[in-house]
């Protein structure tokens, strides 16, 4: 069964492309009996206020049509930023040499929260460079991963 993320994903992903942008990634948050739907969008040369704004109220629309959250929500859109999280393994494919964290649904080695190079993917795991050592990961096991942006 598809998550509530790869539903949007499916249902929003044409329009936003049509509107010059890519939908980068979706994140849905509950707090209490509310929920907040995050989209993420990215382009060439990057993303702009107004081309936020246009996202959200075509994406607004579409949701309004749809309707396919049941409870209330606020809908968010900008870009992903510097510390862009990664959501698919074509965005990590991206990022390979690069630093990034890691929060794993289930802990390795006591441990969680990870940060290292990605050195490389195999296949479903991904392998970093911590302290020296390579320690690779599922991707099905990896909550939510981003880039740590050099200065």
């Amino acid at each position: 069964m598809a998550t509530l993320e790869q539903n949007l994903q499916q249902m929003l992903q044409g329009s936003v492309e049509d509107l010059g942008c890519e939908l980068w990634g979706i994140e849905c948050q509950r707090a209490g009996r509310f929920m907040t739907v995050r989209l993420y969008i990215d382009k060439e040369g990057g993303v702009t206020v107004d081309d936020c704004a246009d996202v959200s109220r075509q994406v607004s629309a579409i949701l309004d049509v749809e309707d396919p959250i049941a409870d209330k929500y606020n809908l968010e859109v900008s870009s992903p930023g510097l510390d862009r999280p990664l959501f698919t393994l074509e965005q990590f494919q991206r990022y390979v040499g690069q630093e990034i964290s890691v929060h794993l649904r289930i802990p390795m080695l006591d441990r969680r929260k990870w940060q290292g190079k990605l050195e490389r993917i195999e296949g479903d795991m991904l392998t970093l460079i911590v302290d020296d050592q390579e320690q690779s990961f599922a991707l099905s096991n990896i909550q939510k991963a981003n880039v740590i942006p050099k200065f």
